[in-house]
């Protein structure tokens, strides 16, 4: 019987272009720009080695960002604001059913309260695991450990983690929790159909 359901936030919460191709077209700060900072410190921040601001600010310079790291960053976490109301209809649904459902998520600690606060996530999930809070990234089997480990009481066969990257999905499964590749809501709200209690 499952009684948890995880899911990821960029790809399946949260929709839309990446933020280097909106900056790119929106500002004309190219990828292969951004492309050394992305790829570099911060993988870092992802899992809560340094602070975001400290990482970014010695760039915007660079980049031709004239006002602040701040607004830097508002523009960021607004520019990916597209949330998937159909699945968070779904997870209020399962939630008043007494389904506990978390967010688990690669994300520095910045964008990770900005989606508890601004996205409103504080209130449609139970808790957001963020990788810079458990220090490992998906898909680190490290990563699914800490986060179970926090469910207490919860068997891994109890658990259905939804995220859209094959190589998430994979560790998940290795790690021993059911794991599903999410695409679409309508595939998503089908494939449910499956599991016991969710059949209807």
């Amino acid at each position: 019987m499952i009684k948890v359901l995880i899911f990821d936030a960029d790809g399946v919460l949260i929709n839309g272009e990446m933020f280097s191709k909106i900056l790119a077209k929106e500002y004309g700060i190219s990828t292969e720009i951004t492309e050394p900072f992305f790829d570099g410190p911060f993988s870092e921040c992802l899992v809560g080695n340094i602070d975001l601001k400290e990482a970014i600010s010695p760039y915007l310079e660079g980049w031709g960002w004239k006002t602040g790291v701040d607004s830097f960053l508002d523009y960021w976490f607004s520019a990916e604001h597209s949330i998937d109301q159909d699945l968070i209809a779904y997870i209020q649904e399962c939630r008043k059913r007494g389904i506990k459902c978390y967010v688990a998520t690669n994300q520095e600690k910045h964008r990770a309260e900005y989606m508890l606060d601004k996205l409103g996530f504080v209130n449609n999930f139970d808790k957001l695991y963020a990788s810079a809070h458990l220090g490992h990234k998906k898909p680190s089997l490290d990563f699914y450990e800490k986060l179970v480990n926090d469910l207490d009481g919860i068997n891994k066969e109890e658990i259905l983690f939804w995220d859209d990257s094959p190589k998430n999905i994979t560790a998940a499964r290795q790690f021993g929790i059911n794991a599903e590749l999410y695409t679409t809501f309508e595939d998503f709200n089908k494939r449910m159909k499956i599991y016991p209690d969710f059949d209807k």
